[in-house]
């Protein structure tokens, strides 16, 4: 199990694909793992040099008490491209992935060739909800959390006809450390890229769900218009966790983009 050393937590990672090929590296979103990408990663390995990872706090990382920031959460993750010795490499990443993804963009562009960011945010307003939820598991646990969370991840017919998705899913929800889950909510509800978002210059491709309710696509539009030059593509019939609920558009859409 390789492992890399970020700021007191210890971050565990997997690599596939080609030794020589263009790095990409995966990053999921809040509450869970690297197996997130279970689906894409047999189809982003035939071209790419694949890297996934949980996050400081998630699966089998180390779970140090937070508060995290965002600086610190993509300071782990370019720990893991060091580790990897990619110098360069590709990013995609999905809700708080994303929100990595445009720290990335905006304070390591030497880093990236190019770079994904799906079902994401890049500022909250209201922080109240985030406050809520660090205190319904401070008190009750991540389980007290999972079904809300499940209505918000996914859409009703997946939620209907492929039960075995959503509970993959939530059982990686119910799986992530308190201290873990709290330490990423403190990192989103203070996250603010309205400004630096502007300075993204790498080629940058903005994925929404048209039915995410959790970042709503008028979040990625508002993206869009902040980053000079970047796409926009919606992934049909998909809430927030879409590469799960749509695998193979979401990987053809993200493989198209990083061949253009």
């Amino acid at each position: 199990m390789p492992t890399a050393q970020s700021d007191g937590a210890t971050i565990n990672y997997e690599i596939e694909g080609p030794q020589n090929a263009p790095v990409l590296i995966l990053s999921n979103s809040i509450a869970t793992n690297l197996h997130m990408w279970d689906e894409q990663a047999p189809m982003f390995s035939k071209q790419f040099r694949v890297v996934r990872y949980d996050r400081r706090g998630h699966g089998k990382s180390s779970a140090p008490k937070g508060p995290y920031t965002m600086e610190l959460l993509s300071r782990d993750a370019l720990a893991v491209a060091d580790a990897v010795g990619a110098k360069k490499f590709n990013w995609c990443g999905l809700s708080l992935g994303g929100m990595v993804g445009q720290w990335l963009g905006a304070n390591a562009p030497e880093r990236l060739n190019k770079l994904v960011i799906s079902n994401t945010n890049f500022y909250y307003t209201e922080k109240q909800p985030w406050d809520d939820r660090i205190k319904l598991v401070t008190e009750k646990g991540m389980t007290a959390l999972a079904d809300p969370m499940m209505e918000r991840w996914f859409t009703p017919e997946t939620r209907a006809r492929s039960p075995e998705k959503v509970a993959r899913v939530r059982a990686m929800l119910t799986a992530t450390p308190v201290d873990g889950f709290v330490g990423c909510c403190q990192a989103i509800r203070e996250m603010d890229f309205r400004e630096s978002n502007k300075n993204i210059a790498v080629p940058t491709l903005v994925m929404v769900g048209a039915k995410d309710i959790a970042t709503i696509p008028a979040f990625g539009e508002a993206m869009v218009a902040q980053i000079k030059g970047s796409k926009l593509a919606t992934i049909p019939d998909a809430a927030h966790i879409s590469n799960v609920e749509q695998p193979k558009i979401y990987a053809d859409t993200v493989i198209r983009f990083l061949n253009s």
